[in-house]
């Protein structure tokens, strides 16, 4: 018996995954999050109940689907850095470039979207989660490029600002998405709002981490 090659099976996985999300998505925003079920979503993707939760651990990672991407976006981008620049000033221009783009992971996803995870009590939990979640990998990322000893307070004080940096910023996104402005619109705003939080973090970390 021939054996299908890797690449064609990862590339299938990743269709049912994608193809479970996409229903759970157009669910969660017809029924509300709380209300939709594991049992729906299979059935509407024609996949059995085990097959959503082998692909998704929780029901609020089939919302979040770039949530992997989003937790260690930071640390990545810092880990990233050209010679000479610092955490801050990497993960400024990172943002920046990710406005234009209008990304997701960032907090473009549309009025729709944006409104099935405020009305979620559930949803909004897990997106503070991933956000603090997110922090923590940068903390751990700092202290390794810095070489800070384990009990070293400034990583996870240098995280906690730039973390909190993002999150403000993603919160704007999110409240301007709700009062119906277009994704241009909002990455004019955000433009101006995001030199003017990373400009408050100049003083003290424009020159932290710099590789």
């Amino acid at each position: 018996m021939s054996r299908e090659p890797m690449g064609l099976r990862e590339s299938k996985k990743q269709e049912t995954r994608q193809l479970i999300s996409d229903h759970a998505t157009r669910l969660f925003i017809e029924n509300g999050f709380e209300s939709t079920t594991i049992a729906e979503i299979a059935a509407a993707a024609r996949v059995a109940k085990k097959t959503v939760t082998n692909y998704f651990a929780r029901k609020e990672d089939l919302a979040f689907d770039h949530q992997d991407e989003f937790v260690q976006g930071l640390a990545r981008t810092v880990a990233g850095r050209s010679e000479g620049e610092s955490a801050l000033a990497a993960l400024r221009r990172e943002f920046l470039a990710a406005v234009g783009l209008h990304d997701p992971v960032i907090g473009f996803s549309g009025e729709v979207f944006a409104r099935m995870i405020a009305d979620s009590p559930t949803l909004v939990a897990r997106l503070r989660d991933l956000h603090d979640q997110r922090e923590e990998a940068l903390a751990v990322l700092l202290a390794t490029e810095t070489g800070a000893a384990a009990d070293d307070i400034v990583p996870p004080a240098a995280a906690a600002q730039l973390g909190a940096a993002h999150r403000v910023l993603f919160q704007r996104i999110q409240e301007l998405t709700l009062d119906g402005r277009s994704d241009e619109r909002i990455a004019e705003t955000v433009t101006v709002s995001a030199h003017r939080v990373f400009g408050l973090l100049e003083g003290s970390l424009g020159d932290y981490a710099v590789k």
